[in-house]
This record gives structure tokens, sequence and C-alpha cells, in this order.
């Protein structure tokens, strides 16, 4: 259900906004989470382009590996990494194609931008 600006929405599920990779190595706290039930309201939205950040990481692996030589071992290690990232992407998007993401500013004063319909009920 498409959501227009000023709707009031709340999470239907837990939504991660901080990366959990950089948590060990810095020893700052693991990643950040906003619950599921937690209000907002819609203030923007935007199509979104199919794969996401997917693409963008496939694109950035491509560019660092793209043009250099390998062995036979070395390249099917790396087809291995670049089909592992394929595959993460069609579970982020669910295997969809293009949608809307929207922002929305929540109770607690996080805005998330680019959030997918699928995180979001009317409140």
């Amino acid at each position: 259900m498409p959501y227009e600006v000023g709707a009031q929405v709340r999470l239907v599920r837990d939504v991660q906004v901080g990366g959990s990779g950089t948590a060990g190595r810095t020893g700052s706290p693991g990643p950040l989470f906003l619950a599921e039930g937690l209000r907002g309201v819609v203030t923007g939205s935007a199509p979104r382009e199919a794969g996401g950040r997917a693409q963008d990481a496939l694109a950035e692996f491509d560019r660092r590996v793209g043009g250099q030589r390998f062995d036979a071992h070395a390249a099917g290690l790396l087809g291995n990494l670049r089909d592992q990232i394929l595959r993460q992407g069609a579970v982020d998007s669910g295997g969809a194609g293009a949608g809307t993401g929207y922002q929305v500013r929540f109770e607690n004063g996080f805005v998330l931008h680019g959030l997918a319909e699928d995180f979001l009920a009317r409140a």
C-alpha cells in the first residue's frame, strides 16, 4: 500500500540502521536497530532501483578486481565471492524489482531514507 507524505506509519519488524562489520574492530557497540512498532511520519518518497546496495557492492567488487589476472584457484574463489554478493542482493531486495523507498521521521528523532514499503504499516 503506497504511503503519502504526512502518513502516520509504524515499523512491522526490526530495522538495522548500523553496520555490524565495524563494531568489533573499533570497540564501539554492535549494530543499531529500530524496534518493531516504532511510530513515525512519512516525510518523502522516491523510486528505488532493483538491487540497491547489492548493486553498488557488486560494481565496487568488479571495479577492484576487474582487469586483473589470477590463477585458476584465485579466479574460482573470486567467482564464488561475486556469486555470494549477487545472492545477498536477491535476499536483501526480496527478489523484487524496483519499488518505492520512503523517508520516515520516527518519534525518537531518527530519519531513515529508502525504507521499503514492506517494513511499514499504517499506524
